[in-house]
């Protein structure tokens, strides 16, 4: 539960010594603080600190309405969304009010009618954070009545006259009052409806059909856009454009280290202690495997290739894994290599290829899946001694593994195999990971290396794999 202040009228709120601010200026405040104490701004962003995040708080600052440009699953909704983690932790209004009026300065016809009625008394509510952020995905069909408002036909029918203020029905934007608005993928939103923001950015003020109605919105409005949306699906308009105080540009991350953290912050694999064990070497080919496929020139470098993307790889890897500890009775499930082909032909549909390559589509993942793993082998094992391993196949001995072949049958026919321990903490299994799945998820790892470094051979039939000299 969280506990609002105590003030419940006018007369409380100035006793207490409440100073309004605007929400620019607590957001601006409140940034300095974080900054100054060294705390957390934007918890959960993942690979913008030294890009996005100082032309953020440049923008936050300056004061600023923002459009956040870039690709999709770059995390602009996300990012836009702890913007609102900046505000007051509570905020106080006018009880009742639709938009949110802040005691001090009551702007609707119906606060300023109560505040002439009640005086000190005027009822004072408090508002939380987390209840002061509001969003609308910018679809073809959304009006102007949805954004700003229009005329409500029941208070009409209630016996108000037209014309009347209060018969208004307001939108989005105004019921987010005093917090912050998002409008994500501006462009898809028709130019006549981009025009019915200009106010809201310039004059701070809302126009309902002939109304004669102003009210001084106090509003921070992020937007977001895909740069290829400028010529496809459609463009901001010039004079919106020039209104936003700051257009910053996303990315994807940078280096392999920012796309190892946001798998693993972000992929689910522990579903009520029903997930899987997922290997750092495995995240790592995961990782690597994004990386490879976004640099493909097989893939439509302006579509882009979501983070979403290796989030869903992990999750479906760690996925086939408790599907094989059902089937087989494992106790543990623990993640393998023979997990990582099953990806291929479940995110095919997530990326977008260029034209030229139609039909070779599940060809170049797999291609691009064998070269990461290879690179993390490489990191990983490469300079490791692995002969114990290579002897086991002098005489001729076949290793049978696959997604329904159990860790402890996978041991079993590969027999005792020297030095297994340097193996795991090769590829950074820890005293911690001393399971029978873990003990094969690194053998099998280091089978696959062998063979994709070409020591030893494979067959792979229907994800049957066959290592054999």
């Amino acid at each position: 539960m969280h506990q609002t202040p105590g003030a419940r009228t006018l007369r409380e709120l100035r006793e207490s010594g409440h100073v309004h601010r605007t929400v620019k200026a607590e957001i601006r405040e409140n940034l300095l603080a974080r900054l100054r104490a060294g705390e957390a701004r934007f918890p959960g962003i993942v690979g913008f600190e030294d890009t996005v995040l100082p032309r953020l708080e440049r923008a936050l600052i300056a004061g600023h309405d923002v459009v956040l440009l870039g690709e999709r699953g770059q995390g602009k909704t996300r990012l836009i969304r702890t913007v609102a983690g900046l505000l007051d932790e509570w905020s106080p209004v006018i009880r009742g009010c639709e938009i949110n009026d802040h005691p001090y300065a009551p702007a609707c016809v119906r606060c300023l009618r109560l505040a002439e009625e009640h005086g000190d008394d005027l009822p004072v509510a408090w508002r939380h954070r987390s209840l002061r952020y509001g969003e609308k995905l910018a679809t073809p069909d959304t009006s102007v009545g949805d954004l700003i408002g229009d005329v409500d036909p029941i208070k009409i029918a209630e016996g108000r006259t037209l014309g009347d203020p209060e018969t208004v029905h307001y939108g989005l934007i105004p019921r987010c009052n005093r917090g912050v608005f998002s409008v994500n993928e501006l462009p898809d939103l028709a130019e006549r409806i981009q025009v019915s923001l200009l106010n809201v950015l310039e004059e701070r003020d809302v126009q309902v059909r002939g109304y004669s109605l102003r009210l001084p919105l106090d509003i921070l409005l992020i937007a977001s856009a895909n740069p290829e949306d400028y010529t496809n699906r459609g463009r901001i308009i010039t004079p919106l454009k020039d209104r936003f105080g700051a257009e910053i540009r996303t990315h994807y991350p940078l280096d392999l280290d920012a796309e190892l953290r946001l798998i693993r912050q972000e992929a689910r694999v522990d579903w009520d202690g029903l997930g899987a064990d997922l290997p750092g070497h495995l995240v790592d080919v995961i990782a690597r495997f994004t990386r490879l496929v976004r640099d493909s020139t097989a893939v439509d470098a302006r579509s882009g290739v979501s983070a979403r993307f290796a989030v869903a790889a992990a999750e479906t890897t760690a996925a086939s894994a408790v599907r094989r500890a059902a089937l087989a009775g494992e106790e543990r499930a623990v993640a393998r290599i023979c997990d990582l082909p099953g990806i291929v032909h479940t995110l095919r549909g997530k990326v977008e290829f260029e034209v030229s390559e139609e039909g070779r589509e599940t060809e170049i993942l797999s291609h691009l899946l064998r070269r990461a793993t290879a690179e993390t082998f490489r990191a990983t094992l490469g300079g490791m001694e692995l002969t114990p391993l290579l002897d086991k196949f002098n005489d001729g001995t076949l290793v049978e593994s696959g997604d329904l072949v159990a860790a402890g049958e996978l041991l079993r026919r590969i027999g005792a195999v020297a030095g297994l321990s340097k193996i795991m903490q090769g590829v950074g299994m820890g005293d911690g990971d001393e399971s029978p799945g873990h003990a094969a998820a690194a053998v099998e790892f280091a089978l696959e290396g062998l063979y994709l470094t070409r020591r030893i051979s494979k067959d792979d039939v229907d994800g049957v794999m066959i290592y054999r000299t």
